[in-house]
């Protein structure tokens, strides 16, 4: 039986000396299919299939320097269709964290298939109140980096504010949600946020 969710959380997030979340409290939420790896039918399965997407390991440079705690938010039904097993899938989802230069303090996985009907497969909010539970920041003020529809749909159930890349599915989905802010890519995001700071 498959956990509700897979949570894998760097250390050094929990404790009271991480300056980031004790002081400022600062978080950006990212999807990682589409924003920060390419998007492949089925999700990536094997390391070989993993590809860093573009604007992606500059983008999570500069939030990270600017003391913003990146926390990745992500479905992979992959695991819930057995095409992936959560050792597997933590495996690649290190290789893509070393890739972006470690910087991803924690990931929040939902490894269901759709059929299944969990609360925590977006766009269910689950996922998300994990994340705020475990790191305590301000759904008002945080970002959540996305291409896809659901998961602007659970940004909005869960009041964060979404953030649309044109990387991934988010060229197809920037006309079905036009009120929705749009950046190239994570990159493009990273310069103006930090900017606005």
């Amino acid at each position: 039986m498959l956990a509700d969710s897979l949570l894998n959380v760097h250390e050094e997030s929990l404790d009271g000396r991480d300056a980031v979340l004790e002081g400022s409290n600062r978080v950006v939420l990212l999807d990682r299919d589409g924003v920060l790896n390419v998007d492949r039918p089925g999700s990536v399965t094997d390391l070989d299939e993993l590809e860093v997407e573009a604007g992606a390991a500059q983008g999570a440079a500069l939030l990270a320097r600017a003391g913003f705690a990146l926390v990745v938010v992500t479905n992979q039904a992959c695991v819930g269709r057995g095409a992936l097993s959560p050792p597997r899938l933590d495996q690649i989802n290190r290789a893509l964290d070393e890739a972006l230069g470690s910087r991803i303090r924690a990931w929040f996985v939902c490894p269901h298939a759709p059929e299944v009907g969990c609360r925590c497969r977006k766009p269910g909010t689950l996922l998300l109140e994990q994340a705020h539970g475990l790191l305590g920041f301000d759904p008002a003020e945080t970002w959540f980096v996305l291409d896809a529809g659901r998961d602007i749909e659970a940004a909005r159930r869960f009041g964060c504010h979404p953030a649309l890349v044109r990387t991934g599915k988010g060229r197809a989905t920037e006309a079905d949600y036009p009120d929705v802010p749009v950046w190239d890519d994570l990159l493009a995001f990273a310069r103006w946020l930090t900017s606005m700071r």
